[in-house]
């Protein structure tokens, strides 16, 4: 499968994701249902800004799929009211509480292609009841899949990296709100351990679901993407080497465990090594430079001080020839007289 995308990134604003969860909490969807609406921002470079949005009525059928509503009406009297509001926000794309993708989605991004100028619609999916951690935001873009038999294509979607990112009015109001979330009688240290914790558990996942991926591939439940194992490969290359130890490093007595960790210890100095070697090569130029400058400043200095030396040499010569003409001619007029 091969596609390409003109977004590389997604960036989400926190007023979208409150606006989408009071959307959620004002019309009280039920467990099994999902509330939809319609994202505004800016897809003119290559990262997606999402910074405001709207709901939608919006009504499904559970059991068919493909029977579902959408006012269009709706749609185009509040996209024209938000751009007497704010006319550099553009009508991107959609978003719905997912939490996962639906069969529907496809066609209701197929709709959205009208209101969408010149680009693919911006699919959101917000998990409004996340029990895992790490962001509740999957983006995705509808492209079309051309697959390596030679079939026909299809239309799928492409998931896409996403990231909260604030104006600076909003990262104020946002530390408020995180005030009155957070536990008063907890110290520093308690949420710094609790962070590190949620951020372990995060990679922990993302790992489970590497893992599960990659076993679907082996068992040939999914195909292979041969983009996805090249982002893999790149994962693996950043690590530090973990695997046998050396024969050298093996001794009697000592058992695999120790044997391991010693390789672990060989690889990660042999990582830091590389760090530092960076970082002093980065301080050994800098310090020549600074040198340079000041050698610099020192002939620029000399030169300075020795012009003026030779002006002031200048004016004392000048002024001591203008004393001994003067004298002349006073002695001429006295002689005279």
């Amino acid at each position: 499968m091969s596609a390409t995308l003109t977004h590389d990134q997604v960036t989400i604003a926190p007023l979208v994701l409150l606006s989408i969860l009071d959307h959620y909490d004002r019309t009280n969807t039920p467990e099994n249902k999902r509330c939809l609406g319609v994202i505004l921002g800016d897809a003119t470079s290559s990262t997606i800004k999402v910074t405001n949005s709207f709901a939608l009525p919006f009504e499904e059928d559970e059991k068919n799929p493909d029977v579902w509503f959408l006012d269009h009406n709706y749609i185009e009297n509040m996209n024209e009211m938000c751009k007497k509001i704010n006319a550099k926000e553009k009508l991107i794309g959609w978003y719905h509480s997912g939490p996962k993708l639906r069969a529907s989605d496809l066609k209701i991004n197929e709709l959205f292609k009208k209101y969408v100028q010149g680009n693919e619609p911006l699919l959101l999916i917000v998990d409004v009841k996340q029990q895992g951690v790490g962001l509740p935001t999957d983006a995705y873009v509808a492209v079309e899949q051309v697959k390596d038999d030679g079939t026909s294509t299809e239309r799928t979607f492409l998931h896409l990296p996403c990231e909260i990112k604030a104006e600076e009015a909003e990262e104020i109001g946002v530390e408020h709100l995180l005030r009155d979330v957070r536990d008063q009688a907890a110290g520093g240290l308690s949420i710094r351990l609790t962070n590190q914790l949620k951020s372990l558990k995060g990679l922990q996942r993302k790992l489970s679901d590497i893992v599960n991926y990659l076993n679907k591939v082996i068992e040939h439940e999914l195909p292979v993407n041969h983009t996805i194992l090249g982002k893999l490969q790149d994962v693996f290359n950043l690590l530090p080497n973990l695997g046998v130890p050396d024969d050298d490093e093996m001794t009697e007595g000592t058992s695999d465990l120790i044997d391991t960790s010693n390789n672990l210890q060989k690889a990660l100095t042999v990582k830091t090594n590389d760090e530092l070697m960076v970082i002093y090569i980065s301080n050994l130029v800098r310090a020549i430079i600074a040198f340079d400058d000041l050698i610099e400043n020192k002939i620029q200095n000399k030169k300075l001080q020795e012009k003026f030396a030779k002006e002031e040499d200048e004016k004392k010569t000048a002024a001591d020839e203008e004393k001994i003409a003067e004298a002349e001619t006073d002695s001429a007029a006295k002689k005279s007289a």
